[in-house]
């Protein structure tokens, strides 16, 4: 991962500003079953609190990434080979994953890590990943 990684100027993360109806919204649309036991986080919490078998999804994910859950076996193998969660990627790099993959399939390809490699590179900024593309390809 490491030789790959192209690192960004980073400052401090963001301030998270979080809104329940939001939140709401995003559980009913995208039909989160019950036993998720999707919680929205109080005030004083930070995405970094999820209690014990919870992780903290970003809200930008799926209005800005096309997010959606359960994920693909395709999106598991980014995650594995790169070493990051999901929690870690940003809207701009799942919009590039979600696009690969559906690319490939409706051409009848089979997405994989080393054909996405071939176009994109890991990058970091500001505590999030996200790909770029790779040179000329």
């Amino acid at each position: 991962m490491a030789e790959e990684e192209s690192h960004l100027e980073e400052g401090p993360l963001p301030v998270l500003k979080w809104d329940q109806g939001l939140f709401e919204q995003i559980t009913r649309g995208f039909r989160f079953p019950s036993e998720w036991d999707a919680r929205y986080p109080s005030q004083s919490e930070t995405a970094a609190d999820a209690p014990p078998g919870y992780i903290t999804i970003f809200e930008d994910l799926f209005l800005q990434g096309n997010f959606r859950l359960p994920v693909t076996e395709f999106m598991a193998h980014i995650l594995h080979h790169y070493g990051f969660h999901i929690s870690q990627m940003s809207p701009p790099g799942m919009v590039r994953v979600r696009h690969f993959e559906f690319l490939c399939r409706s051409h009848g390809i089979e997405p994989t890590v080393e054909k996405f490699r071939v176009f994109y590179q890991l990058i970091r900024n500001v505590g999030f990943y996200s790909f770029g593309n790779r040179g000329s390809a």
